[in-house]
Formats: C-alpha cells, structure tokens, sequence
C-alpha cells in the first residue's frame, strides 16, 4: 500500500510548465471562445472590404496558450490546415499567448477556419483566432533603406572604403559576432541612427542580416544593449541555427522562463550574469539546474565549467549487463533505466551528492522507509530513523507530510547527511513496472555497504522506486523516488561485492544516438501535465 502512497502523492504537487487549459474549468475554454468571436468579423464583411479596395487591412492571429508550443511547431501545423498560404508576420509571445500577423485578406478568412482544427501532442484542441488589427507596430518602425545599408555597411568614399558596421564587429577565425552596446556603436551615431536591439524591428532587421551574411555564425555577443525580453531573438533558431555560444549579460531579463523563446538552440555556453533573473535562485546549483532544462548540453555558464549533466546513452556498460531483471521489454528502454542507474549511482556514492540536483525535478518528490527485523537489528540503519517514513508507525499527520521531501533542493540535502556508500552494481534486480508515452516507472534492488562511520563495511539491502520523465531529448529527470532501507540477509551479505565493481567514469558515458533520441521523444514529455493526465 505504500508502494502506490507515494505515487499518489505526486498529483498533489503542482509541475512547472504545465498546461493552462488542463487546469481550467470547461467553461472557460467556451467563454474564451465566445470572447474571441465575437471581435471576428464575418468573412463576407472581409471580402466586402477586399472588393471595396481596402488591400492594406491587417489581422492579427491569436493562439490562447500558445506558450506552450514552440513557433516552429505552431507555423507549421496551422499552415498544413490552412487551404491559403500565409506569411506570419512580427510572431511574438505575450504571457501566455502567441500572436502574429498577416496582410492577406484572403489568407485571414482561410485562418478563421483553422480553429480547433488542430490537435497538439496530448489530443487537445489549439484555438485560433483571427481579429482585424492596425498594422503591427515592427511594420511602422521598420528601419528605413538608408538605415538598413548603414547597418549592414558604410558607403565608399573616394577610392576608401569605411568598414562594415557588423562586419567589424565579425571575428572570421571565431565565427563570432560581436554586438554589445550597439545602440553606441561610433558609426551608427555618427549617423544619427538608432539601433536598439530591443526593439522587434530593430532585431529583426539585426538577425536578417546575420542570415544573408554570416550563416556559419557559432558566438554572438548581446551584452549590454538592455534586453527586457527575448521574442525578437526568438527567430535565431531559424537565421543562425549553428550559434553554440550566446552572450546576454548584462540585460534586463527577469525571468529564466524567457530562455524557452530561444531553447531551439543547441547551445554549449550561455552568459547570463548581471541580469535581474540571477537572483532569483537560492544557490548556484538551482541556477545552474534551471538554465541546463532550457539548453540540456550546456558545458559552461557565466564562464564557469559545469560538471557533465547525466546523458543516457543506448549501450549499457558490461557492468550492469549481468544484472538480472523480470521485465523482457524493448531493450532501448532497458539499456535506458540501467545507464540511468549507473550513472545516478556514480554520484550518490561520490564524496558530494549535491550533483544530483540535476537529475531532480523541481517539484519532486522523495520518502525514506526503514524496515527491521527485531531478532537481528542492523545497528547502522539507527542513523536512517529519524527520516524515516513508515506510515503504519507514524499517526501524526503533520509529521508524515514533514519526512515527505519535496523539491530537488529538499531532496538533495536529505541525501546529502545520510552516511556514505557503496553501492554493488551486480545485485541489483531491476523492474519496469509501468511504461507510457508520459513516463517510466521502475525498481531496483540490490545491496550497498557503508565506507564510513561507526559501522564501515557493513552491508544493507534497499529497494528502490523510481518515477522518471524527460524535459529535454536527452535528460531524464526524477518527478518521483522511494527509498526503503533493510536488513542485508545473510544470503545477500555473503555474495555482496563478489566481483570487484570497478568506478566508472561519467565522460566515458556515450552519447544518444538517433534511435535513442526517438525513443526519449516517444518516452518522455515535460514531467506535470502528463503525470496529471496519465491519473485521470
């Protein structure tokens, strides 16, 4: 009864990044609906206008939630069900809706069709919306001809050439493109011509240039030029798709959650000191394990090398592959759980635990059980009582919700001050005890031994539960986890460390390669709203 104790308790704990509309009463989407059509105009009074001449009328398009999905995806899918092509025009988020525009009379009335016509990945309905706008405000301040050559370059005078304005600012050897405090570049002063990046318009002639002039761009630097959000950044997925390296300190960014307009990128080092969002985290490890959702493979952040994050990679090392199991699935998903384990274990018995912040979920959950058996009790599990969660013992309710860990902080520091160990990799047993498209489930059992304290050596045996899901195609992050500690019988103390368990080294980890990437994407969606949906 324990066992599903803890898997219940996760519904009762909110996930970032869940779905709005999971969360609202049905008749919210209805009076969202009703609220939205009624500033639709009809297409016969569209067309009216298009005969009437009235060509330079605007639409603006509206996806409630749109937040949720990546431009990309959301472009694409309502393009495949419009019968008109279109081209969207200044896209932006805004709290929790996407927006953008369009010119094409003909192409509006085809995209107030489009609603509820698609269906996102968890079968439910994206509402579009379609009302006449006035013309977007990056159209009326697009930067004029004049403005555009200035940026792009200097014009020649006599037999000299003065340098181009970002060509200068371009490291050929580095593939670099320096852009910091544009707005006060010398040239662009000099000629009375304002370039403030964050401003849509001035951005997106910026990323329209670095497209057509410098295509293998991996470093772009955008310190200092006051960036409050990053919607206009957000098209550098598609302009400079090979940028490994982004510089944005020193801007006006409060929040990490603006990250997710540019997490297309496969980014390697990432600057973001002397923004506001910096101190918003409790510690360096909250920080460094918030940034790494949006950018998994991040190698170094605000300069500092980060320790590898925890990739699983298709083969399993011949370690763990003598380690009998009861589940005969797809081995993919096998090679997964086991790689998951060697390597979550690689660090619970390293000297600091405090790397296992990234393996957590912000939200997670954690419960430690000691059993015992009172002929022979195990004078080393006296230092797991105090945390211990056994709710046929406990009747107070208040101190059950207490040793009831939550958050990867919470977890962490509770892992941390329990003795050290090693764990014997050979004796697990390991189970898959649910598999869905939301999330894995399984359990280890094995034995470890203690290599520090007053009882060094002696040996205990632990079941183990996980539950994991993935925010990202290579990352899986634990939403769940139920450790429960025993007695060692004398049967599993006598074959423990048999074979000499060697200490394998996480950067000799592999890779995913391209059926694991699928398989993750099939496995794994952000953590809350499937968890949520899959109890329902």
């Amino acid at each position: 009864s324990m066992h599903f104790y803890t898997f219940i308790d996760i519904s009762f704990y909110p996930f970032p990044h869940s779905n709005p509309s999971t969360l609202q009463p049905n008749s919210r989407s209805v009076e969202c609906r009703s609220e939205y059509q009624d500033r639709i105009p009809p297409e016969r009074e569209v067309e009216k206008n298009t005969q009437n001449g009235d060509l330079g009328t605007w639409f603006k398009v509206t996806i409630p939630y749109g937040i949720k999905y990546d431009k990309t995806w959301i472009v694409n899918s309502i393009q495949s069900h419009c019968n008109v092509p279109f081209t969207p025009v200044a896209f932006h988020y805004n709290k929790n809706q996407a927006h953008f525009f369009v010119q094409d009379v003909s192409a509006a009335c085809a995209l107030k069709k489009v609603n509820c016509k698609i269906h996102d990945e968890k079968n439910q309905k994206v509402f579009v919306f379609v009302n006449l706008s006035t013309k977007p405000q990056s159209m009326q301040k697009m930067l004029k001809p004049k403005e555009m050559a200035q940026l792009k370059v200097i014009h020649t005078q006599g037999t000299s050439s003065s340098p181009l304005t970002l060509n200068k600012r371009y490291d050929v050897s580095q593939q670099a493109l320096d852009l910091q405090r544009l707005r006060f570049d010398p040239d662009l002063v000099k000629h009375h011509i304002d370039i403030i990046l964050n401003r849509r318009n001035c951005m997106a002639a910026t990323l329209k240039i670095i497209e057509r002039n410098f295509p293998e761009l991996l470093s772009l630097n955008l310190c200092d030029n006051k960036l409050h959000q990053l919607d206009g950044l957000s098209d550098i997925i598609e302009k400079a798709p090979k940028v490994k390296t982004l510089n944005l300190s020193k801007n006006k960014l409060k929040s990490a959650w603006e990250l997710g307009k540019v997490k297309g990128l496969k980014l390697e080092e990432l600057w973001l000191e002397g923004n506001p969002l910096c101190s918003t985290f409790s510690d360096q490890s909250a920080y460094v394990s918030t940034i790494r959702e949006y950018f998994p493979k991040l190698l170094r952040l605000d300069g500092q090398e980060l320790g590898s994050p925890i990739i699983i990679g298709i083969e399993a090392p011949e370690i763990l592959k003598s380690c009998k199991e009861s589940y005969k699935g797809s081995e993919t998903i096998k090679s997964l759980v086991l790689q998951f384990l060697l390597q979550y274990y690689l660090i619970y018995d390293s000297e600091d635990r405090k790397g296992l912040l990234s393996v957590y979920h912000d939200k997670a959950c954690f419960s430690l059980t000691i059993t015992l058996n009172p002929e022979d009790p195990e004078p080393s599990l006296e230092k797991y009582f105090k945390d211990s969660r056994n709710i046929k013992n406990i009747k107070d309710p208040h101190l059950r919700v207490q040793l009831l860990k939550h958050t990867k902080r919470e977890i962490v520091d509770s892992l941390s001050v329990l003795p050290r160990t090693q764990h014997d990799l050979n004796s697990y047993v390991v189970d898959l005890c649910i598999q869905t498209e939301r999330m894995l489930f399984f359990s280890v059992n094995g034995v470890f031994k203690e290599v520090e304290g007053e009882s060094p050596g002696s040996v205990l045996a632990f079941t183990r539960t996980f539950i994991l899901t993935s925010i990202s195609n290579s990352n899986l992050y634990i939403v769940n986890d139920k450790l429960i500690v025993r007695n060692a019988s004398m049967k599993e103390t006598q074959s423990a460390f048999s074979i000499p368990v060697p200490a394998p080294s996480s950067s000799s980890l592999p890779t995913l390669s391209q059926e694991q990437q699928e398989m993750v994407e099939t496995v794994s969606i952000e953590s809350g709203v499937k968890l949520e949906q899959s109890q329902k």
